[in-house]
């Protein structure tokens, strides 16, 4: 384990150093200061990383498997700027969300701008980039897909379980599915193959949320590096929320509609534990993992090693 650390600790320098190494101008400072800011935050990199032993199993070319690494960092900090707008979060990344140090028009076209630079850089690789592009849009149309059912659900005292599970699929899912199969796509790996990578790294990411949604609840803000229950303070519907609400409906309303917010997070987290709600939903996510596992297993001649150590990592993650 601890060569995999350092070989993720590796690839997260890497990664890291080649953001800071984009050729972005510095005029207009309106525009490119802001993209800066964004790209200067803590992020995890797991996507990028994703994207590397994924290519790595597959022998891809390193350079063409940077260009994708970034271009899916980019995608999604794109996201993280404008999904920061829409749920009021003032944190990223350990530092202050874009619309917060500057304000909303500042932060649009920031995000717009580093979804232009993702683009630029795919179009740029020598390999099937036309395939390559195709599916880094559809994930990109997919995660706001995504975003619109998750605005929608919000305050929706109406949504299942399995409505969310579909929402995040598309939230998160699609992005993680990407990285998985962008390698394979990029070697020229067949339909098959790539489709066992993206149902991979969907099942991946429908398990990452989950537990980022534990992690929302029960997580140290200090690491995380965000504030803590501000989806539930949005009306966002999680799956804790919604077992909360499906199970235990007038407790649930009780604690919501409770003019004393004080220690909210608090009597929130004590309800979750002891309604066992938090071990329901540790078990739905290590269920997402497991199939996650399954996926890898039906793709034949893999060195799956990694990629099961990186699962293992996203699983036992507390950031």
């Amino acid at each position: 384990m601890s060569n995999f650390n350092e070989l993720i600790s590796f690839i997260r320098t890497e990664v890291n150093r080649d953001l800071k190494r984009l050729p972005i101008p510095e005029r207009p400072i309106y525009l490119y200061e802001p993209i800066r800011f964004a790209l200067r935050g803590k992020g995890k990199r797991f996507r990028p990383i994703l994207v590397h032993l994924a290519g790595r199993a597959n022998n891809a070319d390193p350079d063409s498997l940077m260009k994708i690494a970034l271009a899916v960092e980019l995608l999604h900090n794109f996201t993280l700027v404008h999904d920061d707008i829409m749920d009021n979060d003032n944190m990223r990344h350990g530092q202050e969300a874009v619309h917060f140090k500057w304000d909303n028009s500042t932060a649009i076209l920031a995000g717009d701008g580093i979804y232009a630079i993702a683009q630029i850089l795919l179009s740029g690789l020598p390999d099937r980039a036309n395939a390559l592009c195709r599916s880094f849009n559809q994930a990109t149309l997919e995660v706001c897909e995504g975003q619109a059912l998750d605005k929608e659900f919000e305050n929706d005292l109406s949504i299942t379980e399995d409505q969310y599970l579909k929402m995040i699929e598309k939230k998160t899912g699609s992005l993680l599915g990407a990285c998985a199969e962008m390698p394979a796509t990029l070697v020229g790996a067949d339909e098959e193959v790539v489709n066992s990578f993206d149902k991979f790294g969907r099942a991946l990411g429908i398990g990452f949320q989950i537990h980022d949604d534990l992690l929302e609840i029960y997580g140290n803000p200090n690491v995380m590096g965000k504030s803590l229950g501000s989806d539930i303070a949005e009306g966002k519907q999680t799956l804790l929320v919604i077992k909360a609400r499906n199970q235990f409906r007038k407790e649930w309303g009780d604690i919501v509609g409770d003019s004393d917010k004080s220690n909210l997070m608090e009597k929130i987290r004590s309800f979750f534990t002891e309604k066992g709600i938090e071990d329901e939903t540790k078990e739905m996510a290590q269920s997402y993992f497991k199939s996650a596992r399954n996926s890898l297993e039906n793709i034949g001649d893999l060195n799956r090693d990694e990629l099961n150590e990186f699962i293992n990592l996203v699983e036992n993650r507390t950031y």
